[in-house]
């Protein structure tokens, strides 16, 4: 038999599942899949929720969590992996284990704290077990606004405000941030990069007015993790995910989902799968 030479590349979500399918590892795989990228999952916690708001949060046991980790690294393999909503402090413990024991390189941390409805996703203990077990662990983080304003304790009203929490998550650990601006008001949309290696810049952009942007925090962070996964450094792959999220956005923008903040149209334009060379 001839040995196999080429594979897919290898996404894992690890994140809670969002019934209504908008957000949460149903956002992600589907985030995969429009990349060209084979998706993997290890559910963190089962949701309840639809375009309204979440119902109920139903956890997994942390090793229940290990074992769906290790079961799909150890067979099928991780070429970057996207994080997302760790709900208690075991559950980060039980991540930042498994990064260390599969020697995951590649990993986007979105800090998934607060719903599109304004739910609460996470235990106060839980965030600071991510700042001591996670930031210094994971290649970047993408906290929204509010997320970033929770971090660092106040509201972010400005720009400026912006700037000063990236260098704050940055002395709290973080290698590098990318806080998304969606938030503030206005017709321009402005994110912040920096990392510790003193790089720092705007990605800006015209606001797409649009009532369906449920799950644009997970479907961001997805893609740039896909990209990693592709071989692409991480500021070009930071830029290809936000076209990627605009064309959802504009795509999805006139379409009706349920009667709150529906989804995005991830699948818009889909690519077919890649074919890498096997290592």
């Amino acid at each position: 038999m001839s040995q196999t030479t080429s594979r897919y590349p290898r996404l894992l979500t690890i994140a809670g599942s969002d019934s209504g399918g908008g957000a949460g590892i149903q956002a992600d795989i589907k985030t995969f899949s429009a990349l060209g990228c084979y998706g993997m999952s290890a559910i963190t916690a089962l949701t309840a929720q639809n375009t309204i708001g979440v119902r109920a949060i139903h956890a997994i046991p942390p090793q229940m969590l290990r074992e769906q980790i290790d079961a799909v690294v150890e067979d099928i393999g991780v070429d970057a992996v996207k994080i997302g909503m760790l709900h208690a402090p075991d559950i980060v413990q039980v991540v930042a284990e498994a990064i260390d024991k599969h020697q995951l390189a590649q990993v986007v941390l979105d800090p998934v704290m607060i719903a599109t409805s304004g739910a609460m996703l996470i235990e106060n203990e839980a965030v600071q077990a991510l700042v001591q077990h996670l930031f210094h662990r994971v290649q970047l983080i993408t906290p929204n606004l509010d997320e970033a304003g929770f971090l660092v304790g106040h509201t972010l009203k400005n720009e400026a405000d912006m700037e000063a929490a990236a260098d704050q998550l940055l002395h709290l650990g973080a290698r590098a941030v990318l806080i998304k601006g969606g938030h503030l008001s206005g017709d321009t949309v402005a994110d912040l990069f920096v990392s510790s290696n003193a790089q720092k810049w705007w990605l800006r952009s015209a606001r797409i007015h649009s009532p369906n942007t449920h799950g644009t925090g997970c479907t961001l962070s997805s893609a740039i993790a896909a990209h990693l996964a592709l071989g692409v450094p991480l500021q070009p792959a930071i830029e290809k995910s936000h076209a990627f999220i605009r064309q959802a956005l504009q795509a999805g923008a006139n379409v009706r989902t349920g009667s709150g903040s529906g989804p995005l149209n991830h699948l818009s334009a889909p690519v077919p799968m890649h074919i890498m060379n096997a290592r």
